[in-house]
């Protein structure tokens, strides 16, 4: 049986990275709302 989490730097870029973030309305809500908040890292890496 294969494991059920296999991390890939590049997919997991693509799919909640910054530029994809950006690429959305709601991701651009999500960085704002990060920003409001005081994060330091507005994407978790």
């Amino acid at each position: 049986m294969l494991p059920t989490y296999r991390p890939n730097v590049r997919r997991r870029k693509k799919t909640i990275g910054f530029r994809a973030r950006m690429k959305t309305k709601g991701g651009r809500k999500v960085l704002s709302a990060r920003r409001r908040k005081g994060r330091w890292n507005l994407i978790p890496e």
